[in-house]
């Protein structure tokens, strides 16, 4: 199945909703709180913050969250707080007094820790006992369609972070070594006398500036003339169509191959012409986290950007939120990392960028101060 064709799930009761979520999510969510949004009678959005810290007021993160679900047009939506009482109850309390606030119907309230789930919205005992209902998600049918429609719920958002974490031992040497040829490879192509080595090429280019024009600026710099910068552009565009053609036919790109298109990617039009041939299947969130984990982290920005876009295009917004994350946090001016990062904190659709990055669709984003994220 592709993965941008998501699968139905059949939610009756809170049990089932539960059930769903962390399928939801991705992951199976802890100290959290949780917004399912239903439009009609069909789940059309999740959202996840963490629980605020005890003796935070829980309105500011509450309302955000609120202000980005009402943003998917919803009808309803159900409060679900992972957690003991004592921290979950107040979240839960501002999170539903925020949606009540953006015109959202508040179908229930539940909290969910050590296998039962209580409603604070339903005072039958015969169906809300005090005690909770327990639940258990293995023997849920929801579970158990989601599973069949391989769709994966890991254990934790820890989980999730290790499948974008950089490989190490024998790889990351060998890719090390690779990007040292890839860097002189590329002085070779632009026309230099031998350059810097790896490592050095790259910090290089991050001093011209945080944001990833002025890196893509230097790096064309390396050329003489206008020559060189089509010779750039030329062997970008071939090594981006051998890296999706390969990929997609179930083939690995070796080192030098990873290394030489990571290189490449510092240059704009190479990376825009990647981000143009990249959309929300399988295959190419397969080719961008392999990437990403191989690559240098000097040279992480730009497949990092392009993972995090294939895994908003296809609903995945965890996986996209864990990859910008990674980004951020080594190249934090990058600009396409801060335009997902503010696309995935306001919740726009990904079709607010269709036609990306041919369009005019920078006009849709603008960057905002970044808020650390819960």
């Amino acid at each position: 199945m592709n993965s941008t064709e998501r699968p139905r799930l059949a939610v009756r009761s809170p049990a089932d909703l539960v059930a769903a979520v962390p399928y939801l999510l991705g992951f199976h969510p802890a100290d959290s709180v949780v917004v399912v949004a239903v439009r009609g009678r069909r789940v059309v959005f999740a959202a996840r913050g963490d629980l605020p810290d005890p003796g935070a007021d829980p309105g500011p993160a509450a309302r955000h969250l609120a202000e980005v679900v009402a943003r998917q047009g919803t009808d309803a939506a159900t409060v679900i707080g992972y957690g003991p009482a004592a921290r979950v109850t107040g979240a839960v309390d501002a999170v539903g007094e925020a949606l009540d606030g953006a015109g959202l119907l508040v179908l229930d309230a539940l909290r969910v820790t050590d296998g039962r789930w209580w409603s604070y919205l339903c005072a039958e005992p015969a169906c809300c006992p005090p005690e909770g209902t327990p639940y258990d998600p293995a023997a849920s049918a929801v579970s158990a369609a989601a599973v069949f429609a391989g769709q994966v719920a890991l254990p934790d958002r820890a989980a999730l972070a290790a499948q974008v974490s950089p490989l190490g031992g024998p790889v990351r040497v060998a890719m090390r070594r690779a990007t040292v040829r890839a860097h002189r490879r590329l002085a070779g192509l632009a026309g230099t006398a031998a350059g810097p080595t790896g490592e050095a090429a790259g910090r290089a280019g991050e001093a011209a500036g945080p944001a990833e024009e002025p890196a893509g600026r230097a790096g064309e710099a390396v050329g003489a003339g206008p020559m060189d910068a089509r010779a750039l552009r030329s062997a970008g565009l071939a090594a981006v169509r051998t890296a999706f053609r390969r990929h997609r036919r179930g083939e690995r790109l070796g080192d030098d191959e990873v290394a030489w298109l990571t290189v490449l990617l510092t240059h704009l039009p190479v990376r825009d012409h990647a981000w143009s041939r990249t959309d929300g299947r399988d295959a190419d969130i397969g080719l961008w986290t392999d990437v990403l984990r191989r690559a240098e982290p000097e040279l992480i920005a730009a497949p990092g950007s392009l993972l995090a876009f294939a895994a908003w295009r296809a609903g995945h917004g965890a996986l996209a939120a864990v990859a910008l994350e990674r980004v951020l946090g080594t190249h934090p001016g990058y600009s396409l990392a801060v335009l997902l990062d503010d696309a995935l904190r306001r919740g726009l659709s990904p079709s607010e960028l269709d036609g990306w990055p041919a369009t005019a669709g920078r006009a849709v984003l603008r960057p905002r101060r970044r808020r650390p994220r819960r």
